[in-house]
């Protein structure tokens, strides 16, 4: 999200609350399901815990050594309607194990 803002070392980036899923654990939810009785309804899977969108975008940006300066604003691809709740799963939603924090020292991408 942040090549989509950036200009001369700043982006701006929404300070949205996510709930990051693994690749690894979707592809294993997805097997499970995929390999399982239909389930006829919607399946809401989410990582493990609620991350703030910002503090997630610094992260990766530290361990990887590049200094892009990050504005947290609600003017760009995602404005106030995406403030909130509204990105992170429903009531029952099968959660996976694999933190942000450990996929991130597993060496993402």
């Amino acid at each position: 999200m942040i090549g989509w803002t950036l200009r001369d070392g700043v982006a701006t980036i929404a300070p949205l609350l996510v709930q990051p899923i693994a690749p690894a654990d979707v592809a294993a939810v997805l097997a499970e399901t995929a390999a399982g009785p239909p389930l006829r309804a919607k399946l809401d899977v989410a990582g493990p815990e609620t991350q703030d969108l910002v503090d997630m975008a610094r992260r990766p940006l530290a361990v990887r050594g590049q200094d892009i300066t990050l504005v947290p604003t609600w003017r760009g691809p995602f404005d106030v309607h995406m403030a909130g709740e509204v990105l992170l799963p429903g009531h029952g939603a099968r959660l996976t194990s694999t933190t942000f924090a450990d996929w991130l020292a597993a060496g993402a991408p």
